[in-house]
């Protein structure tokens, strides 16, 4: 499997040449319902407070304008829980904007303002591909499991390219 999501960064420490190196992934920590989702940070466009999104279909995708381009919206939460935050009639929260390798642009609505951490890459595990292809889930590839924070935090790493092909 082509791992695409790890790109690593390392950091020395300036206290003391004793220290190992943290090799680290930047990512972009958002919560669909109450699971933590990220994409690395190279993934994302921008973010923007929530705008209008159109042409909502039964599968949770809509159009929304940013700019000058038509933006592609899925909705996670809907794929997840069957429930869709794209029909709240409330225009609170953000709509972030992430770019594919092919450089379309895709929304997802979130809820509350996403957060950037760096992840050590020793924290991060491939899920599954059982898992992966038997769940919705299937466009989340890797797993962080961030213990040092209290109480432990575990963070789905998603895979831009497969936002839309897993309906």
């Amino acid at each position: 499997m082509k791992n695409t999501l790890i790109k690593s960064k390392s950091r020395g420490s300036r206290q003391s040449n004793a220290h190992a190196a943290v090799a680290t992934v930047k990512v972009i920590v958002f919560e669909i319902g109450s699971i933590n989702m990220a994409l690395h940070i190279t993934n994302i466009y921008k973010v923007l407070d929530r705008t209008s999104i159109y042409g909502r279909g039964l599968n949770g995708v809509g159009i929304a304008h940013v700019g000058d381009h038509e933006v592609t919206v899925v909705d996670l939460h809907r794929r997840l829980f069957q429930s869709c935050i794209l029909d709240d009639a409330s225009k609170n929260g953000y709509l972030m904007i992430v770019k594919n390798s092919q450089g379309e642009l895709y929304g997802i609505p979130v809820a509350a303002v996403p957060t950037l951490m760096e992840v050590p890459i020793s924290n991060i595990r491939v899920l599954p591909e059982s898992y992966r292809h038997a769940d919705t889930f299937g466009f989340a590839t890797h797993v962080a499991v961030i213990s040092e924070l209290e109480p432990p935090m575990t963070i789905f790493l998603l895979d831009i390219e497969h936002l839309l092909s897993v309906q």
